[in-house]
């Protein structure tokens, strides 16, 4: 099975603070799968490093008040033709990112708390039939084998 993956899972460091988020777990997909790696952020031109963001209101700024909404819409539109492209009907995004975030979100505030919510490239990706599911939920995955 083909399943879209974000980045910063596999390693990469396109992470804001340019860091990965690298998990083991996730990699180990690849024994079994065919990964393909997005970062929705990079793909939309943004930089490593960056600006910390998060959503209010469906709209998308960093932590100094600038408004990178058309961004994040660009790149999420760009993995979703990666995804359609690849074939991947799966999907194993970064839980609680603005971009990747799937059910909890941070809340605008830059405070640390969540929400209920999507990132916009998870939300969009949802919203055209790939199943989105956070890297703590790889269980889930067992009912696509």
């Amino acid at each position: 099975m083909k399943i879209l993956v974000s980045a910063c899972l596999l390693g990469e460091k396109c992470k804001y603070n340019g860091e990965s988020n690298k998990n083991d777990d996730v990699i180990r997909l690849s024994e079994n799968h065919t990964l393909i790696p997005v970062c929705p952020e990079k793909l939309a031109g943004l930089t490593t490093p960056r600006e910390p963001c998060e959503i209010i209101d469906k709209k998308v700024f960093n932590k100094i008040g600038e408004d990178v909404t058309e961004a994040f819409y660009d790149g999420a539109e760009k993995t979703l033709y990666v995804a359609e492209e690849s074939g991947c009907q799966v999907a194993v995004m970064k839980e609680r990112s603005p971009s990747c975030g799937f059910m909890k979100i941070y809340d605008g505030t830059f405070s640390g708390r969540l929400i209920d919510g999507n990132g916009i490239t998870s939300d969009l990706l949802y919203k055209n039939g790939i199943t989105v599911i956070g890297e703590t939920q790889l269980d889930k995955l067992k009912a696509f084998e």
